[in-house]
């Protein structure tokens, strides 16, 4: 095998159709099957095939990689278009967006501009509170952000290379380069598989789940001139690369298992088409993909994938529509393909062509012009944000915002005209302390995390907070008196992971529970508080029953509240389109949560358990509605803000302190 022929430089018309094809099936999967395809894991394979030519071609050519030169050619290449449509889409989301969307938004605006959106992505993939969040206009830019990571990594992967070939090895660079991407293959590809199994939404978007399919173009790139194939095998090959590649997202659920090992049915079809090239003539896939119209496409195709997902997130979001009809998608693409257009021809074209621009500061300053908009807007955008949630204030016992006061006393009615607290833009950051204090236990993890509130100094009683997001969210309602009691809060909480002694799903569940226990026994509080059942389910689950069984044998006291009311829409977003009054923004309260509670229905309820249902704090004889005394109820469906479990704190009081004295 020679390694030392260099492949023949010229531009490979099925790459454009290839590209073309990809940014069309990703559009097409997106508008219309609600689905993703496997089109930007070939955007992967042929960055990795095209960068490891170039980067290894200027190498061998001038004997040095030129890191800042190379860095600084992808910004005049990528940024024109990137920044354009980051700005236009930003001022569109301050427009048209649902302020109660605004802070994830800006979050991911900024992300975009930095080039880490799949982390911010994965980050969100396992925060429980983050799960609700709709699809922001700049979600598919986690690709983007991905790929410009690749940029970096590959240039410091041949660096080190570079330095093995010649200290350690003794040998040319190509060969060792060979050989390196084919470790660096193998390792991706193994942990692409295992964290895929344990925790695939985070494996989605991890820049190391996908550094294999970079690699498996650059094996390419330096095997290519080695790989021969007959004519017949050509056309097979092409066409069942393409086949291959229309078909993906059709037969796997690309979004719920890949990467992992999945994700080699898109890369061996874009390799299959790379590899067959142009040897199969014109009944192969190649005649097809080098036609002018892909070719052509091809060019555009970057810009046609940066501008579809906005424009398909505005639409959703002006029409109302939940899905696109085949009339209406198909505008959507051509609205796409049209700005794409407009975008190369006179925004990227002028400034990638202009050799004038070809010195590396007037490539920088070019590069950073097109970035300083954007993140002016974004800081500008989130200094609103923090002026909105730096006006949420203690309200609690105020007149003008009773919360679940009024649902106890004729008295009060908090009648007052007063605006929402918290404002739906609020919402969704009016969240218990243990959240900002890092206390609540993320997904994945198994470690139990202690945090320490209320009386801290001079406690006479000790209470345990346990459980997942419906334990935490009481927190604000305990804090309201236990300084003033002296109670001491513990509080040991997970996401998506009840005070339960069952065998979950999720194996981390499982295994902090096991923890939690052993930490309750050993800190023998005077009362453990938690959920006493699940609304979804409608029932006390048989592993809440025997883990308060294990505390009843260590003569340890349970507090156990019904779980509150769960809506079936976004709470925030409806009353902020709405209004505070609408009933469309109430369910009724037979339908969410039936007059027999689930802990009637025990025959033989432990001892140890004083039960508490508080529905009646949040609805009233018919509807449960999204307001309450002038207080915003939910973050979401289903988790109470900060504010209003606050305003719950009289009625926890009456029923809690008695236990403990």
């Amino acid at each position: 095998m020679d390694l030392y022929k260099k492949a023949d430089r010229k531009f490979r018309l099925e790459i454009e159709g290839l590209r073309a094809v990809a940014s069309i099936l990703v559009a097409v999967y997106h508008i219309w099957l609600g689905n993703v395809s496997g089109g930007v894991d070939v955007f992967f394979v042929v960055a990795g095939f095209l960068i490891t030519t170039s980067l290894l071609g200027r190498y061998e050519r001038y004997g040095k990689i030129d890191f800042s030169g190379f860095i600084l050619r992808l910004m005049k290449r990528l940024f024109p278009a990137a920044f354009t449509v980051l700005f236009i889409t930003g001022i569109a989301c301050i427009i048209w967006l649902p302020e109660v969307r605004w802070d994830q938004t800006v979050q991911e605006l900024l992300a975009s501009a930095l080039y880490f959106e799949n982390w911010q992505l994965a980050i969100n993939s396992v925060d429980y509170l983050a799960q609700n969040n709709e699809a922001s206009p700049f979600q598919h830019f986690w690709a983007m952000s991905l790929q410009g990571q690749f940029y970096i990594i590959w240039p410091l992967l041949l660096l080190v290379t570079i330095l093995l070939a010649r200290f350690i090895f003794k040998k040319q660079v190509r060969p060792v380069f060979l050989g390196t991407l084919i470790v660096v293959f193998f390792i991706s590809l193994g942990y692409s598989i295992y964290k895929t199994d344990v925790n695939q939404p985070w494996a989605y978007f991890d820049t190391f789940t996908r550094v294999w399919e970079f690699s498996a173009g650059g094996i390419l790139a330096l095997l290519i001139t080695n790989i021969k194939v007959n004519k017949q095998i050509s056309i097979i090959l092409s066409w069942l690369g393409l086949f291959g590649l229309v078909s993906c997202g059709l037969i796997l659920q690309v979004s719920t298992i890949f990467p992992g090992y999945a994700a080699l049915w898109p890369v061996l079809s874009a390799l299959f088409i790379l590899i067959a090239g142009n040897q199969g003539g014109k009944y192969s896939a190649y005649g097809l993909l080098s036609s002018k119209p892909l070719v052509t496409f091809g060019g555009i195709s970057y810009g046609f994938y940066l501008w579809h997902w906005p424009i398909l997130i505005f639409y959703f979001l002006i029409t109302g529509n939940e899905t696109a009809s085949l009339l209406e998608g198909l505008l959507i693409m051509l609205l796409s393909a049209i700005l794409a257009y407009v975008t190369t021809e006179f925004v990227e074209k002028p400034i990638r062509n202009r050799k004038s621009l070809n010195v590396k500061w007037k490539t920088a300053t070019i590069a950073i012009l097109f970035m300083i908009p954007v993140l002016v807007l974004s800081g500008f955008w989130s200094q609103t944000i923090a002026k909105q949630q730096d006006q949420l204030t203690d309200v609690v016992n105020e007149e003008d915002y009773p919360g679940a006061a009024v649902t106890a006393f004729a008295d009060v009615s908090g009648e007052t005209g007063e605006p929402v607290v918290p404002t739906p833009v609020q919402a969704r950051n009016d969240q218990p302390d243990l959240y900002a204090d890092g206390c609540h236990q993320a997904v994945g993890e198994t470690e139990v995390i202690e945090c320490i509130y209320g009386e801290t100094d001079n406690p006479e009683y000790t209470v345990a907070l346990v459980g997942g997001s419906h334990s935490a969210h009481w927190l604000p309602a305990l804090q309201g008196f236990a300084e003033e009691e002296k109670i001491q809060i513990n509080s040991y909480t997970k996401s998506g992971c009840r005070f339960s002694t069952e065998e979950f799903d999720e194996e981390d569940c499982t295994e902090w529970n096991t923890n939690l226990m052993e930490v309750i026994l050993e800190l023998e509080p005077d009362l453990v508080f938690t959920t006493a059942d699940v609304t979804q389910r409608q029932e006390v689950p048989d592993g809440y029953v025997e883990a308060w069984e294990i505390l009843e044998e260590h003569d340890i006291p349970v507090f156990a509240v019904r779980d509150n009311p769960r809506f079936t829409f976004d709470v925030p977003s409806c009353v902020e389109e709405n209004g505070a009054d609408n009933l469309d923004c109430a369910v009724e309260r037979e339908e969410i949560l039936p007059a027999d509670a689930p802990w009637d229905q025990l025959n033989n309820p432990p001892e140890n358990v004083h039960y508490v249902d508080f529905t009646d704090r949040f609805c009233e004889d018919d509807y449960c509605k999204a307001v309450v005394g002038n207080v915003l109820v939910y973050t979401d469906s289903h988790h109470i803000t900060a504010t209003y479990s606050s305003t719950l704190a009289p009625f926890v009081r009456e029923e809690l302190v008695p236990l403990l004295k």
